[in-house]
């Protein structure tokens, strides 16, 4: 693999994805979205009953001329993906029938680790016009890792909030674009197979966070990078056709993010498993000093044991002192107790976020 060419963030290449994917540097994307040929092998037109024609997907780049030669082309482009993809890393594919299974036997062939298979099911499918088979209404997302030990990212718990608190299924029912979402220029598509951008949104909201860098190696119309862009990450994008990349690249500098305080998972936030008596041992509180009821009403000083001494000669935990206080049988101490800061009143919940955090940045 040559190294002589780098690729800056937020960018979209045009140029021939197999060769553009050899210059990524290994182990360096968090997210890869990939929306690749179907291989539909269709031929002649397809046609209403009324005898209007439809605008399929009969594009060039859609044709290969043998199943061999389809799985060749899809083991080469899997294959630097998974080099270049993250061990905390994940990939999504989307397909029809026509290849997704071809598809998941390869990702199983070069060791990746299979989490879901997503159905997304169109809303607003088009008709069977010939009527001599089922309405093809979705297609399907395969979501793997790139191993069994990955420690990929994913957010249940926002993914069951955006469900009202149901867990999040793997049947997605989204509307294919449509109205002002599809890109047209002169009347006429941009692209055959542009993807709603909710359905990027579920992903990368749900496997990725912010700042993490997302890959597309089939830009197409953008989709991939106008949610990324919106949603606080970065994007690195492959295009073959220089009509698509000129699209995309418009498309996305309309892009406003969301603001990053937004952004955050607090809904996912694990409360970190320091004890009180490790912030007094780690110098985050002093023995001796005060802590104070948010009102300031109510004090009580640290002992040496992590214990706190009230007024009225009380010696507690400061879940069992702060209970006294407020006449209760239990009550969280680590809610309750503030210690000043900074000329400012900060919860010693507060501080122990900040304990963890910096552990996390010494390892």
């Amino acid at each position: 693999m040559s190294n002589d060419v780098r690729f800056e963030k937020n960018t979209i290449i045009q140029g021939d994805s197999l060769e553009l994917l050899q210059h990524v540097p290994d182990n360096s994307i968090d997210l890869i979205f990939a929306d690749p040929p179907y291989n539909l092998q269709l031929s002649g037109e397809l046609v209403r009953p009324n005898q209007t024609k439809v605008d399929g997907v009969n594009d060039v780049w859609d044709k290969f001329e043998s199943y061999a030669d389809y799985d060749r082309f899809s083991r080469k482009w899997l294959s630097e993906c998974r080099r270049i993809l993250k061990n905390t890393g994940s990939i999504w594919i989307i397909g029809t029938y026509h290849n997704i299974f071809r598809l998941g036997t390869l990702l199983q062939d070069l060791d990746f680790w299979i989490l879901n298979d997503i159905i997304w099911l169109k809303t607003n499918p088009m008709p069977n016009f010939k009527g001599t088979r089922f309405n093809n209404a979705h297609e399907t997302l395969i979501w793997a890792a790139k191993s069994k030990s990955s420690n990929y990212t994913f957010h249940y718990q926002s993914m069951k909030v955006m469900n009202d608190d149901l867990q999040m299924r793997s049947d997605w029912f989204i509307p294919i674009c449509q109205g002002s979402e599809r890109l047209k220029v002169n009347g006429k598509k941009v692209h055959s197979t542009q993807k709603p951008s909710e359905l990027l949104y579920r992903i990368i909201i749900s496997t990725s966070n912010p700042g993490d860098l997302i890959l597309d190696p089939f830009m197409g119309s953008g989709t991939t990078a106008a949610v990324a862009k919106r949603l606080g990450r970065d994007f690195l994008g492959f295009e073959k056709d220089e009509f698509y990349v000129k699209i995309s690249r418009t498309r996305i500098n309309k892009i406003i993010p969301i603001d990053s305080p937004l952004l955050e998972y607090n809904i996912e936030k694990r409360i970190p498993k320091v004890p009180f008596g490790t912030l007094i041992e780690k110098g985050f509180i002093k023995i001796g000093e005060y802590l104070f009821s948010k009102d300031e009403k109510q004090k009580a000083m640290v002992q040496a044991d992590a214990s706190l001494l009230l007024s009225d000669g009380t010696v507690g935990s400061i879940h069992k002192t702060s209970a006294k206080l407020l006449n209760r049988e239990n009550n969280n101490g680590w809610t309750y107790w503030y210690v000043r800061r900074r000329n400012q009143w900060v919860s010693i919940d507060t501080l122990r976020y900040e304990y963890e955090k910096k552990c996390r940045k010494s390892t």
